[in-house]
């Protein structure tokens, strides 16, 4: 698909108002840094301070080189993209969220990796990971950095006064289905009042569209987000609502870590990185409580980052150099250890940094089972509007968990939305 600049204007956000000077002429277009140094830019806890360390002393294999990074904590993606409109004092090396998508109109901007050897290492990566740094007209813009694959945690506790088997296999078996775990989220209710197997609505539905094949839009550009693939996934998450199986906790409150401190959220469908955010920061007191199974539902992935060389970059082959030995498969496995970054190299997998129990889930190997969530993921395309449809969908939900609105009419209101937002952008 043809993404012009009046699609990318429409991308909604800090893009939007970054993006009004991507197609105007002028400015410098140094990067920043002395010569002997690549500017690097991401977020803080995406990168592993140890081998930070390393690169900022010299580049591996390019020792003429060292890394200077910043790590920004606010506004990050409304920065990056300000650099890019302005073509000045642009660093050299940026880290790219999972929306990475929505940089795919600033191609040009960057690098195509493969011309620098990328191509030669897509065998080391998780295949559906590799391909989503590439652009519709296959161009390898973002090189993987970690992935979100998901699972089901639960509480051995919870789950022993309802009287259930608390084995991880002999958890997956008893809920290999969305139907199953409602079933099994009745049960946990029924011995602990008051007990939920979601944090809220959109937990529901976002967990269970992160195991479909297909998304929003298909590659050539269809809206495929009024189908019933996703009505599907829309109507589920209220389900579970209706059974009284939410806590109700919505994002971005203090409700969101209570439920788990107070131990009302004692199963949850959610991607590796949520055994960090959640009992681990909410509850440190469970410790030895938690255990991880196969996901109700199937295989996985929410989140996951990526690296790319700007166009502007002083030295792509020694930033190459970097990102490739930077996500190598012995270092995403230091990674993991901090700051918890699932890696996207299978090979990581059997290192034994990674294959060590953790006393937090009771000494269970977790990396089992989300490396079997991480290669078990289908894949499916995600297009630079998928923020933009996702938004509404998500917010019509939250009307029906809170407000208590109508399915029909919050679905009925959410597409209108979205069709208004796709036509602004030029999308549809």
């Amino acid at each position: 698909m043809t993404v012009s600049r009046r699609t990318f204007l429409a991308l909604g956000g800090g893009a939007a108002a970054a993006a009004t000077g991507l197609t105007g002429c002028g400015g410098s277009r140094s990067s920043l840094g002395g010569s002997n140094e690549l500017s690097m830019w991401t977020w803080v806890g995406s990168v592993n301070d140890d081998l930070i360390a390393q690169a900022e002393q010299a580049i591996p294999g390019h020792e003429d080189m060292r890394l200077a990074m910043t790590r920004i904590g606010t506004n990050y993606k409304t920065k990056v993209l300000t650099s890019l409109a302005g073509k000045s004092l642009v660093p050299d090396i940026v880290a790219i969220n999972d929306d990475v998508a929505t940089y795919f109109p600033n191609a040009d901007q960057f690098h195509d990796l493969n011309e620098l050897g990328a191509k030669d290492r897509a065998s080391e990566f998780l295949d559906w990971k590799w391909k989503l740094g590439i652009t519709p007209d296959d161009k390898m813009m973002a090189y993987p950095m970690d992935t979100g694959p998901t699972a089901l945690f639960y509480r051995t506790d919870m789950l022993q006064k309802a009287g259930i088997n608390t084995d991880p296999a002999a958890v997956a078996e008893l809920a290999p289905t969305w139907d199953a775990y409602i079933e099994l989220g009745k049960k946990l209710k029924a011995a602990v009042p008051g007990s939920a197997i979601t944090d809220n609505i959109t937990g529901v539905y976002l967990y269970a569209l992160a195991q479909q094949s297909k998304r929003y839009m298909t590659e050539d550009g269809q809206y495929i987000g009024d189908q019933d693939h996703i009505r599907e996934q829309f109507d589920l998450a209220i389900r579970v609502v209706k059974e009284g199986l939410s806590a109700n906790a919505q994002a971005d409150t203090t409700d969101a870590d209570a439920v788990v401190t107070n131990g009302k959220l004692v199963a949850y469908n959610a991607a590796v990185w949520w055994a960090q955010l959640g009992p681990k920061n909410a509850a440190p007191k469970t410790k030895g409580l938690w255990r991880v199974t196969a996901a109700p539902g199937g295989a996985g992935n929410r989140g996951g980052s990526f690296l790319a060389i700007t166009k502007y970059c002083k030295n792509p082959e020694a930033a190459f150099a970097f990102i490739s030995w930077l996500e190598s498969a012995k270092n995403q496995a230091q990674a993991f250890l901090d700051p918890v970054l699932f890696p996207s190299t299978p090979a990581s997998y059997t290192d034994e940094r990674m294959t060590a129990p953790d006393p937090f889930f009771g000494g269970q190997k977790i990396v089992d089972v989300f490396g079997e969530s991480a290669t078990k993921y289908p894949g499916a395309y995600f297009s630079p509007y998928d923020s933009i449809i996702g938004a509404p969908i998500s917010a019509e939900l939250v009307n029906v968990e809170t407000a208590g609105k109508s399915p029909d009419l919050a679905w009925a209101d959410a597409q209108e939305q979205i069709e208004r937002e796709l036509t602004r952008a030029g999308a549809i």
